[in-house]
């Protein structure tokens, strides 16, 4: 079980990463041009109604620019900041494993070769775009490099599932998991808090169900309307109340502390560009988000896995 500091009461990204490799260590976000069978007509058309219809890759760099040299404006801009530090490279826009394996095998080739200091892989994918094959190709690079696989999973709730039209059910999901597992690849999990038919007692238990599943690290997001999905045109057909920062902040504090402590927690909420935001708008202040969890595991007195059970 992690140690936990007075800095966090939780197991950060930024720990692990300094625990694993020993400095400071950067995810350059990549946009290889990759589609999604749930835009393309596989599986569905537009994708999840939280997905930009436009194909944008949200924060990656832009698919107009070759691999290279997206990475070498990412870095040129966090050097401004952080003078020193290792990369992992990350493929963040759309579906990362939908392709032929021999299409995959360059870019992720390529992407490994974009810089000396590289140290690792991330790659952003569906559960269901995991077969064997393509699993077998993730365990070449995981036997070489670090590497890990997210896949975003929003809610264990079928009823979710299909309202924000995800495409596959929870068995695919678990069943992906468990394929990467046996390889001892990491898996990362987004999870969205927020949905208004979602109670909170609901939201735990997709923490709770992930503790199951040997994943080693989670990402929690909070629901937000942005300009150019499904969701805001259902939001500007009958506007719906999303959870204030406050209770937010209490949904986020107790799936904490009953998440396994060994699962490294690498993002406490979601941020959108303010230009593309419709609500809520108390998401752009990412810190204090971030620092109104904090605060309340410390009047706690908790911190990550005080109640977790295995």
């Amino acid at each position: 079980m992690p140690k936990f500091t007075y800095e966090k009461p939780y197991y950060t990204m930024h720990r692990f990463l300094k625990e694993t490799f020993g400095q400071k260590v950067f995810k350059v976000s990549l946009n290889a041009g990759f589609s999604c069978p749930n835009k393309d007509g596989t599986k569905g058309v537009g994708g999840c109604i939280y997905c930009s219809l436009s194909g944008s890759g949200d924060f990656a760099g832009s698919v107009k620019e070759n691999l290279q040299s997206q990475f070498d404006t990412i870095k040129t801009m966090m050097q401004k900041k952080w003078s020193q530090g290792k990369y992992i490279a990350y493929f963040q826009a759309n579906t990362n494993t939908y392709a032929d394996r021999a299409v995959l095998k360059t870019l992720y080739d390529e992407a490994l070769g974009l810089d000396p200091n590289i140290v690792g892989l991330a790659i952003a994918t569906r559960a269901d775009c995991l077969d064997e094959s393509i699993v077998d190709l993730l365990d070449t690079y995981h036997q070489k490099t670090y590497l890990q696989v997210e896949l975003g999973l929003q809610s264990i709730h079928e009823k979710t599932a299909e309202k924000i039209n995800r495409g596959h059910d929870l068995k695919t999901f678990d069943a992906a998991v468990r394929r990467l597992r046996n390889r001892g690849i990491n898996v990362v999990v987004h999870i969205i808090n927020g949905f208004p038919w979602e109670s909170e007692d609901a939201m735990l238990k997709t923490v709770q169900h992930l503790n199951s599943l040997d994943i080693q690290g989670i990402k929690i997001h909070m629901l937000h309307v942005v300009k150019n999905t499904k969701l805001a045109n259902l939001y500007h057909q009958e506007p719906f109340d999303l959870i204030d920062r406050d209770t937010y902040a209490k949904v986020v504090a107790n799936q904490i502390e009953h998440l396994d402590p060994n699962i490294v927690i690498q993002r406490l909420t979601g941020d959108a560009k303010r230009s593309d935001l419709i609500t809520p708008f108390w998401t752009l202040k990412k810190f204090v988000v971030i620092n109104t969890i904090d605060k309340l595991l410390r009047e706690r007195g908790s911190y990550q896995g005080i109640y977790f059970k295995r």
